[in-house]
Order: C-alpha cells, then sequence, then structure tokens
C-alpha cells in the first residue's frame, strides 16, 4: 500500500521527504512534483530501481529516463567536462524548464536505458522536489503517468494511473504548469534544440545565438 503525503502542511512535509528519501534508498518508486508536471523516480544509480519507472510507466529500454538533481554543482560528479556554453544556459535557466543532453563520465555505474553514452539533466523549480533531491542524489525521473497517458499535474492523477508501483507520493498540490522543459543537445560543438517548451528558442538564443533546432 503506497503512503501519501500533503507536502504543503507543515506536520506532513518534513515526514513525507524523509520517507520519499528512506524508499529510495531501498530501491523503491516515489512520485514528486516538479515545475511542469508530477514525476516518478528513483535512485539514478540503482538499476534495477530505473527499471522499475520504466515498467510502471509501461515503457521500454529505448525512452530512458531523464535525470534530475538538485544543483549545478552535482553535475560535475557526472560529466567528464562541462562546456562553457553549458555553464551558461545553467546560470540563466537553472532551476527551470531547461533539460540539458550531455556526455556522462564512462565511469559512472547506472543504467538508465539505451543512452548511447548520454543523459538529460535538469534541476526542476519546485521547492519540494529540491528537497527530495538535496537528500537522495540524482533521481532519474519521468513523467508519472502510463505510457500513452496524459501527464498529471496533480498527485491524484498520478495516484491513479501508478497505484501501488509507487512506495510514496509528495502531493504539494497542481503544479504550475504542463509545458514541458525544452531539450537542448551540448554533446556536439553547437547547441542543438531537440524540444521546443517552457523555454523559446528566442530566449536560449539570447545565451547561444548559435543555437540551431532540429525539431
Amino acid at each position: 500500500m503506497f503512503r501519501h503525503y500533503d507536502c504543503r502542511e507543515d506536520s506532513e512535509h518534513t515526514t513525507g521527504l524523509e520517507d520519499a528519501a528512506a524508499a529510495v534508498r531501498r530501491g523503491e518508486l516515489v512520485v514528486l512534483p516538479t515545475d511542469t508536471v508530477y514525476g516518478v523516480g528513483a535512485d539514478a544509480f540503482d538499476p534495477e530501481a530505473v527499471g522499475r519507472v520504466l515498467r510502471a510507466k509501461g515503457r521500454g529500454r529505448s525512452m530512458p529516463s531523464p535525470v534530475l538533481v538538485g544543483s549545478a554543482d552535482a553535475l560535475d560528479g557526472l560529466l567528464p567536462d562541462v562546456p562553457r556554453r553549458a555553464r551558461e544556459l545553467i546560470e540563466a535557466f537553472w532551476p527551470g524548464g531547461l533539460t540539458l543532453v550531455a556526455r556522462y563520465s564512462p565511469s559512472l555505474t547506472w543504467d538508465l536505458g539505451e543512452t548511447h553514452g548520454t543523459v538529460a539533466l535538469r534541476m526542476p523549480a519546485h521547492p519540494v522536489a529540491l528537497d527530495l533531491l538535496n537528500r537522495t542524489g540524482p533521481l532519474a525521473v519521468s513523467s508519472a503517468n502510463l505510457t500513452g497517458q496524459p501527464s498529471p499535474q496533480t498527485c491524484g492523477d498520478a495516484e491513479k494511473m501508478l497505484g501501488d508501483t509507487v512506495a510514496v507520493y509528495l502531493d504539494a498540490g497542481p503544479t504550475p504548469a504542463d509545458v514541458p522543459s525544452s531539450i537542448v543537445d551540448i554533446t556536439g560543438t553547437t547547441p542543438r534544440l531537440l524540444r521546443a517548451g517552457a523555454i523559446s528558442a528566442e530566449r536560449l538564443r539570447k545565451i547561444v545565438p548559435d543555437l540551431t533546432e532540429s525539431i
């Protein structure tokens, strides 16, 4: 039976975060709010737990989960180097609706799916998500819906779809927006917009004028 915490209540906020962090350490799944939609996540360094995220959604390994981090400093332990342009984008848009696709350090012992040596990274602009990430470290997080169904903006909608496949639900009320993050690939010499979303190409080009689009 899953556990539901209303993080808008002080009495449940801390207890819920502690229970969710403990669940992550046990390899279980948690649902958390972000600044876009609710996500379902697990320890990014636990391959079995990451596999549970994919199975809970009905998704295959060909659609790997992005990784959420609690601070920009976390990238230094995940990437072999952080390009200057990536740091400029991070300074401008993190925390927020920007996902960066980068090549991760080959020494990392994780299995996020068929990533071909890359990882999609984001720092969400939601206090509950950041509180949890700062307790757990990086989490593999995907939208908390069954594949093909709408991404949930409420914890209740996530519960209806995922039920007892998740150990802990952190409820912070409706999310601010259902617009997905913008995705920028920084693996090459020129930043490339893979998905338009919360941050427009025009705003991105104010930081990286040579941004190309492949959408």
